[in-house]
């Protein structure tokens, strides 16, 4: 019996002392290279939840790829310096913003593309409209297709462009194809996709594979958003929009009668070569393969209204949040007028100060977001930020349901415009492979202006009055939905 109580004393001791190891080096190690908020909500996860708090961490603790697709990256990165050098291509004789000579070297450095000018660009809004329009482009392919999305699936809806793939690799056109691994398996009718681009002949991969048995295992929410086709080199498109219908097949979304409402960009000229870099690099990633006979360089567009266009990655890959010092830096350069675009908007600390001090500089500030969520976490984190934007001004547009309005993109006065993949929230900024687009040109500006103002007709206002009615049960989901937005 004394044994037994020995036993027992000392498994109590030892457990004690394992857990207050636990949490002493949890105290050291996870503050380290983190948000203050994101350690802070860790240690708590630590320390509540010893156990489990652990494993999530273990299991989504770290916003790094592995070190060989790091190496990567920088690999690429420096090619791209290397190739790009003195490219840039830009007229001098149109005024730029004083401020904006320093933010395109801001992009430079941080992600390795350089600003050039000759492009033309035309935005395209229309959900259905916008494959038939991509599947159009690639039926006049004559060397190559570079197909790039986060959701790729065979539907009612993908499925002219999945003819043009099929049509394409009959005449000898190369077609490659990728799609993030974890969002595709979770979209009705992966396996169906599959089998079809087997049958079809394109090369095609998954991106950031969670398939720990044949060991390729990163945290595995870390996961590849881009969206974006490249044919021959000379027309890429990039956007907001995935290649899938637009309920994303979910039984959920059909019952509820979402519709997702997106935006994506055609682009010539120059700039088409950074799109593609965007590819190689993927590519590169996922097989080994440099593409690097592909990485030619584009004849400007000599027209008047031509675009200064700059192509900014970001991601877990790169060491710094390229999308997120882009964004922060424009938002305070501003001079008279921001509008926000984001579906999922969860500001870090710094961009919600640097909208709120916009407004009380005096500038006019949007922000759109959708009336309904898909995300009910996200939604709600995102809600939670209302009232503090109300307070400092900002205008906030909520866009009328059952639509999801799922297109990213912001304008910066009359002169900078920015469109691609990326959210405004802490996902896309740490744990998101994206790709932006910043845009120098009036022309395109005012396109964007008359996007704005379609989504502003067929949007409602957000009153500060009516927020502060809402009911306690949604202010507190809100709040707590906003804890866990820091546990990244």
């Amino acid at each position: 019996m004394e044994d037994l109580s020995s036993i027992t004393l000392a498994l109590i001791v030892a457990a004690f002392g394992i857990d207050l190891i636990v949490r002493v080096l949890a105290l050291v190690y996870i503050p380290r290279n983190r948000r203050p908020s994101t350690a802070m909500a860790w240690l708590m996860a630590i320390f509540f939840l010893p156990y489990v708090g652990i494993l999530l961490f273990l299991l989504f603790g770290s916003t790094k790829l592995p070190r060989r697709r790091r190496q990567k990256q920088a690999e690429i990165n420096r090619f791209i310096l290397e190739t790009t050098e003195g490219v840039d291509r830009v007229r001098r004789d149109h005024l730029w913003p004083p401020w904006l000579e320093s933010v395109v070297e801001l992009n430079r450095r941080l992600g390795s593309m350089p600003l050039v000018g000759g492009n033309s660009a035309r935005l395209l809004e229309d959900y259905e409209h916008t494959i038939h329009t991509m599947a159009d482009e690639v039926r006049t392919a004559k060397r190559y297709v570079h197909v790039e999305f986060y959701i790729l699936a065979w539907d009612t809806t993908s499925a002219p462009f999945f003819d043009a793939m099929e049509e394409a690799v009959r005449r000898g056109v190369t077609v490659r194809v990728l799609m993030d691994h974890v969002a595709s398996l979770r979209t009705p009718g992966f396996r169906r996709t599959k089998r079809k681009l087997d049958r079809i002949g394109v090369q095609w991969h998954v991106m950031l594979p969670v398939q720990p048995f044949r060991g390729q295992w990163q945290r595995p929410d870390l996961r590849n958003h881009r969206k974006l086709v490249v044919v021959d080199g000379q027309v890429a498109f990039m956007g907001s929009q995935n290649m899938v219908h637009r309920t994303y097949n979910k039984v959920i979304n059909r019952k509820r009668g979402l519709r997702w409402k997106d935006l994506m960009v055609r682009l010539e000229g120059p700039i088409v070569t950074g799109i593609n870099a965007i590819f190689i690099t993927d590519w590169y990633a996922e097989t080994d393969e440099l593409l690097v006979r592909e990485a030619e360089n584009v004849v400007p567009d000599e027209r008047d209204e031509q675009l200064d266009c700059q192509v900014v990655p970001s991601g877990p890959g790169f060491e710094g949040e390229n999308n997120l010092r882009l964004f922060n830096a424009l938002l305070y350069y501003a001079q008279d007028r921001i509008v926000i675009t984001s579906p999922y908007f969860v500001p870090d600390d710094s961009m919600t100060y640097a909208i709120t001090t916009a407004v009380q500089r005096g500038l006019h500030v949007e922000l759109f977001v959708s009336e309904l969520g898909d995300q009910p976490v996200v939604y709600h984190a995102q809600r939670s930020y209302y009232e503090t934007l109300l307070r400092a001004g900002v205008r906030i547009w909520m866009y009328r349901a059952p639509y999801i309005l799922h297109a990213k993109h912001f304008t910066i006065d009359d002169d900078v415009a920015v469109i691609g993949s990326s959210n405004m929230d802490i996902r896309s900024f740490t744990l998101n492979a994206e790709v932006s687009l910043m845009v120098r040109g009036r022309e395109f500006v005012s396109a964007l202006r008359r996007v704005e103002q379609g989504y502003r007709q067929a949007s409602r206002e957000l009153t500060l009055d009516e927020w502060e009615k809402r009911r306690i049960g949604g202010r507190v989901l809100d709040n707590l939905a906003r804890l866990t937005s820091a546990v990244q």
